[in-house]
């Protein structure tokens, strides 16, 4: 699909946009000079650098590295928004998150959760099948929806956007009080010239499909991951680049922020400490806005909104 036709495709789905989408990061849970796991006042520094940006960040897991534990005093202390992450599998996994849940989140008013999401492209990498991700997601919500003021906090799931458009997961996007869709136009190989088309059409597509399943176009919707590697190597036409992220962020995030959509950028900061695990020499370290020293971002995040 041409850009102008997603254009179009995204204004019958979203309406009149009367207001620009709202802005997040995806944000990594280890310290990159030793790959353990960061402290309240490493994420406040955290916070202190995307501050000027937004004011809303995503993390994977709830106990993993003492997740909430150790950001929820941060986000109370800068006032920042958070989308908590829940791992649905293994089992022990799973009840060490549910736990964690239940430890934590009375600790803070409701109002600095947007979501709680269970899973991260559990869906696309095969973890569980729809039917037992739709449970989990119910799971979830008795839980959270059983703690004193977090009776109305929305509980969903966050997969890759062709999972959510095949038609094999309804049960899921029905379940779900919110469901958040990942699109990448690097891991599709698109060259730069295409990449904020096939970036539209993505979202468009799983916005629709969504829309439709829940029958209402009254939902809250976000973009979960998106973004451009400024490094490693090139995935067939794709190629990592600070240029092509610069590209990519002004055309393909303000663009669509533009048409009302909030987006979640992957990631806040570059991370390091990773291992290789996409076949793709390097590229795993170099996703983040920010290198992992905390100073300025590697290229402008000004929006030209009209």
């Amino acid at each position: 699909m041409r850009f102008a036709s997603a254009i179009a495709a995204l204004t019958s789905v979203i309406g009149c946009v009367s207001a620009i989408g709202s802005l997040g990061f995806d944000l990594g849970v280890q310290r990159n000079y030793d790959a353990g796991c960061k402290t309240t006042s490493d994420y406040l520094s955290d916070f202190s650098t995307i501050g000027g940006e937004a004011s809303v960040v995503r993390v994977y897991a709830a106990s993993d590295c003492s997740t909430l534990a150790n950001i929820l005093p941060a986000i109370k202390q800068s006032n920042f928004k958070l989308f908590v992450g829940v791992w649905p599998t293994d089992d022990a996994h799973y009840a060490a998150e549910k736990a964690a849940l239940s430890a934590y989140l009375p600790t803070i008013d409701s109002s600095y959760i947007i979501a709680v999401t269970v899973g991260s492209e559990a869906l696309y990498r095969g973890d569980l099948p729809a039917s037992d991700l739709a449970s989990r997601i119910d799971e979830v919500r008795t839980l959270v929806h059983g703690i004193s003021g977090y009776e109305n906090t929305p509980v969903g799931t966050v997969d890759s956007w062709n999972v959510l458009v095949d038609g094999a997961n309804a049960e899921v996007i029905q379940t779900a009080d919110i469901v958040i869709a990942n699109a990448f136009s690097y891991w599709q190989g698109q060259t730069m010239a295409n990449s904020s088309y096939s970036f539209f059409d993505d979202i468009m597509q799983a916005l629709q499909v969504i829309q439709t399943t829940k029958g209402s176009t009254d939902i809250t919707f976000w973009v979960g991951e998106t973004g451009w590697p400024t490094g490693g190597g090139s995935f067939e036409n794709a190629v990592p680049s600070v240029d092509n992220a610069a590209k990519f962020w002004q055309e393909s995030v303000c663009g669509i922020r533009a048409w009302g959509i909030n987006t979640l950028v992957f990631e806040a900061f570059d991370e390091s400490w990773k291992p290789a695990t996409s076949g793709i020499q390097g590229v795993e370290t170099h996703w983040g806005v920010w290198t992992n020293d905390n100073t300025a971002p590697k290229f402008s995040l000004n929006c030209a909104f009209a």
